[in-house]
């Protein structure tokens, strides 16, 4: 069959990479796409992604068996309703179900009804009673845009200044809202799982490191690397997670008449008492994709097929027996204003380590050169028997990489590194 996936970062291009090796996959379609993906797929640059009508009718008009929804925005515009309604087979929510990473508030509603573990919050429409109550607040204090923010929509507050400051810039924008909550204390962890709005299908979870800086410093990013899988999220965690957190949220949003079809990205707090909901993402990570489709063994066609179909329960998820770290490569300026049109080469000396190459802010210029059109441009990931072993080749990867404006985090893996030093 003809599988049509959208998106153009390094989530997407983890995700061809594992689609075009499925016996399924008779034709890769990808809008936009990016030139990573050239060589694996037909890119449809005008495309519009946001558009459903126009995603459902190309579909339609070229026999496309399935279609994959890499990012969260055209989820939330309702691009996997256009496409049920025309009967095409879709891995992704519907615009409803993607409230779940929409709507800040409405998760933190969906877990008081549904009495799911997560943080005391409130939420605001206004910024002085926000600022009322954040002044008031024990430090620190979380203050979180409560629509899609590609990551970055939360400010973990050291000082009320700092929040004060956060929220005169949130409201600055008309109609909008936030939620102020606790600080959970722990380790943090990203857990996947696949939902058909019936049947649960549990992936692995992993660690990402939102900080743009070594030692988690300065500014939260999309995220600047990943490892997986994260030990520190042991089968009993994992179990806890599900019956607690995961199972009664499928329930709920069943119960509302918009079950859940799709990725269920957990952000779990690792607390004292038990995991912790910190939010929900209703895709996959990027960058923590990277890691999993990098130890993925089962047929990814064939799963995302079977939860657009209803049929979870029939496949199974199966990984290799290794670690992944995936260390991504940002544009100078990022997560501001990143610099754009800096050339970039070596990626097939790169390659040629071992690590895949993944690209993300990419494009070409009038001579066809590679250059950096974004703030994330590349990831590289490494695999091996540690996380040590796995940053140490995408690492020495990078070392072959010609980008001047490109820089990276040195310390991914850094708190899983430490744990395997001692445990030598």
């Amino acid at each position: 069959m003809d599988i049509l996936l959208l998106g153009s970062g390094g989530r997407e291009h983890a995700l061809a990479l594992k689609l075009a090796q499925s016996p399924l996959c008779a034709r890769l379609l990808v809008a936009p796409g990016n030139p990573g993906m050239e060589k694996l797929a037909t890119l449809l640059p005008s495309l519009d992604i946001l558009d459903g009508d126009a995603v459902a009718e190309f579909a339609r008009a070229n026999g496309v068996g399935l279609v994959v929804v890499g990012p969260e925005a055209p989820l939330a515009a309702g691009v996997a309703d256009a496409l049920n309604a025309a009967g095409i087979p879709v891995f992704g929510p519907s615009a409803a179900a993607a409230r779940l990473e929409a709507s800040k508030a409405f998760t933190k509603a969906l877990c008081d009804e549904a009495d799911i573990p997560t943080a005391r919050y409130r939420r605001f429409d206004g910024l002085e009673p926000a600022l009322a109550y954040s002044n008031a607040h024990a430090l620190p204090v979380v203050v979180k845009a409560d629509g899609l923010a590609a990551g970055k929509g939360v400010t973990v507050a050291a000082t009320h200044a700092e929040a004060e400051a956060v929220l005169r810039e949130l409201f600055a924008e008309p109609g909008a809202e936030v939620v102020i909550e606790e600080c959970l204390v722990g380790e943090e962890v990203s857990f996947f799982v696949l939902a058909d709005g019936r049947t649960a299908l549990p992936l692995l979870a992993a660690q990402d490191h939102k900080r743009v800086g070594d030692g988690d410093s300065g500014p939260n990013t999309g995220g600047m690397g990943a490892y997986a899988p994260a030990r520190v999220f042991t089968p009993e965690l994992q179990a806890r997670a599900m019956a607690d957190i995961i199972e009664p949220t499928l329930a709920a949003m069943a119960a509302r008449g918009t079950p859940f079809t799709g990725v269920l990205f957990c952000g779990l707090m690792l607390t004292a008492d038990g995991p912790k909901l910190i939010e929900y993402n209703v895709r996959f990570g990027d960058p923590e994709c990277q890691v999993l489709m990098a130890l993925m063994e089962s047929d990814l066609a064939e799963i995302l097929l079977a939860g657009a179909q209803g049929r979870l329960h029939t496949v199974e998820a199966r990984w290799k027996p290794e670690v992944a770290a995936v260390v991504v490569v940002a544009a100078r300026g990022y997560p501001g204003t990143p610099a754009k049109g800096g050339l970039i080469d070596g990626l097939d000396e790169a390659g040629a380590t071992g690590a895949t190459i993944l690209q993300a802010g990419t494009s070409r210029d009038a001579e066809g050169r590679l250059i950096a059109s974004g703030g994330r441009v590349l990831g590289v990931v490494g695999t091996g028997p540690t996380v040590a072993a796995a940053t140490g080749q995408a690492y020495a990867a990078i070392k072959s990489i010609s980008f001047a404006d490109g820089f990276c985090r040195a310390d991914i893996g850094w708190r899983e590194i430490a744990r395997e030093r001692a445990a030598s």
